[in-house]
């Protein structure tokens, strides 16, 4: 029998985490909240739904990039009554349409750069689209992702990662973020695909992409590079990849320069391992919640303050029910009910018009349909545990 962890993790991978006529458990305190985080769900959708441009796309930053119209496709494939889902209307096959019109001549789905974070979110909505002759567009693209891990780099500590692949940032080397979204996507072609056969080398190396995660955390433990620090504030922690950190560097008492962690990436780094199906016991995944434990907090993302902060609570959302975790105790005694937190204060961010929006732009943050989309995800997530 499926562990609860691996049920969630196979929703969290694939379409919404469950479907219309699936019997969810419901605690009747919780009405009154469940029906407040459908109508930000709802208010969310309708604005993404009048943001889409004549040409199938989303996006107020650039239209350029696929990834930026996958997500809002995902968010109403992932709407807890499964309307959408089933009923595919016009607006979401012109989104479809969109995609497909950036499948590359390598299998990638990318216009200008990002090719690995554009592709992968693209496979991930067109594996709901619920048209079998996207099936072929999937597996290219699939096979694109396989095909950016990293084998013998100049560097070894970067062996196993994914970065932004062809025509990429000045970056042309694996980080954590695009690892991420990379074994999402892989995991998610596994879940749609549970029958299939994979052929001899079409599958990722999912030990070498392992060790390279172990490699983006404080955990002197487990990873052997010199950076990696079991002081307090970092230990089980996550860097951006081994040897940088968008948090800061400190120096140690001893000396040594110690690279802080930080809460998107520590979500990442958790939420890695379980797509890797590392075991819940492992040290690297328990060491990772405890980061997380200690750094508890909604007001910022810890480390960075409100840069990419709306990323860090829809990393949250899905790195927390991943590991099935429903209350956070904290270490200073604190019983924390996440869920309803962060569902609250996303409600309580929501803006008048069904929006959110940073007012810090890093990452893209001011972008109202990248921001709502993470968002809307986020709470049709929480619903379902409610």
């Amino acid at each position: 029998m499926k562990t609860p962890l691996v049920l969630l993790l196979l929703g969290l991978g694939a379409a919404p985490l469950f479907a219309a006529n699936d019997i969810i458990p419901r605690d009747e305190k919780n009405l009154s909240m469940r029906n407040e985080v459908q109508l930000a769900i709802d208010k969310g959708l309708a604005y993404l739904k009048t943001q889409q441009k004549d040409d199938g796309s989303w996006s107020a930053t650039d239209p350029n990039h696929p990834g930026l119209t996958a997500l809002p496709l995902m968010a109403f494939q992932r709407e807890p009554s499964g309307k959408y889902l089933k009923e595919q209307p016009a607006f979401m096959q012109k989104g479809y349409a969109f995609l497909r019109s950036k499948a590359q001549p390598d299998g990638g789905i990318y216009s200008q750069g990002l090719a690995n974070y554009n592709t992968s979110l693209a496979l991930m909505a067109l594996l709901n689209s619920g048209n079998p002759k996207d099936d072929p567009l999937v597996e290219t693209a699939h096979n694109f992702i396989l095909g950016q891990q990293a084998r013998g780099m100049t560097n070894p500590s970067l062996d196993g990662g994914i970065g932004y692949g062809p025509n990429g940032t000045e970056h042309a080397h694996p980080d954590l973020d695009n690892t991420l979204v990379a074994l999402e996507a892989l995991r998610a072609y596994k879940t749609a695909h549970p029958s299939a056969e994979v052929a001899a080398g079409k599958d990722l190396n999912w030990g070498a992409a392992i060790e390279f995660v172990t490699r983006c955390q404080n955990l002197p433990s487990q990873n052997k590079e010199s950076w990696a620090s079991d002081d307090p504030a970092n230990k089980g922690g996550f860097v951006y990849f081994p040897g940088e950190t968008r948090a800061g560097k400190t120096t140690r008492t001893d000396g040594r320069v110690a690279l802080r962690s930080y809460g998107t990436m520590s979500y990442a780094g958790l939420l890695s391992f379980i797509y890797a199906d590392l075991k819940k016991d492992d040290p690297r995944v328990t060491s990772a919640i405890d980061w997380l434990k200690q750094n508890y907090t909604l007001d910022e993302n810890p480390g960075l303050q409100r840069a990419g902060l709306f990323y860090y609570y829809h990393l949250m959302t899905k790195g927390l029910a991943a590991a099935g975790l429903n209350e956070l105790n904290l270490p200073d005694g604190r019983k924390i009910d996440w869920e309803k937190e962060l569902g609250l204060k996303l409600i309580n961010l929501q803006n008048t018009d069904g929006s959110w929006v940073n007012d810090t732009g890093r990452w893209m943050e001011k972008d109202p349909i990248l921001v709502t989309s993470y968002c809307v995800m986020a709470l049709e997530i929480i619903y379902t545990r409610l």
